[in-house]
């Protein structure tokens, strides 16, 4: 069986490496993007089964343009999205209420940095489990 890829956008490396780590650890193969065009470019050319995104990159909401994109794309709607953020730390607001909406944060699963490696390992697998 061939192993479920994840695509990583976020710019921060330590964040990314260490997920990378906890992924591989578990059977998945894993590709990484520091920001939304090259995220964009290998969601183009790898489809990968699932996308855990960061919403703060280049500029504030990086991150929510990028998961619009994706579910406007008949191609790709039916990816998983876990948003792994700060936001609410940066922001106060509370993002994870208005999750799935599909205007406002059309993703599947969002979870606040900083989270134990074990609580995104489960939601990744839920994720990919329902997909």
């Amino acid at each position: 069986m061939a192993k479920e890829k994840i695509l990583i956008v976020d710019d921060d490396p330590d964040i990314t490496k260490a997920m990378k780590a906890a992924l591989v650890s578990q059977g998945y193969s894993v590709m990484c993007a520091s920001g939304t065009v090259e995220g964009m470019d290998i969601l183009r050319t790898q489809k990968p089964d699932m996308i855990i995104l960061d919403v703060m990159m280049r500029t504030v909401d990086e991150g929510f343009e990028m998961a619009k994109t994706i579910k406007k794309d008949v191609q790709y709607k039916d990816i998983p999205i876990l948003m792994f953020t700060a936001i609410k730390q940066e922001t106060g607001f509370n993002f994870k209420a208005i999750a799935g909406d599909p205007e406002w944060l059309p993703v599947e699963e969002f979870l606040e940095k900083p989270a134990q490696i074990e609580m995104l390992l489960e939601k990744v697998k839920s994720l990919l489990e329902k997909n």
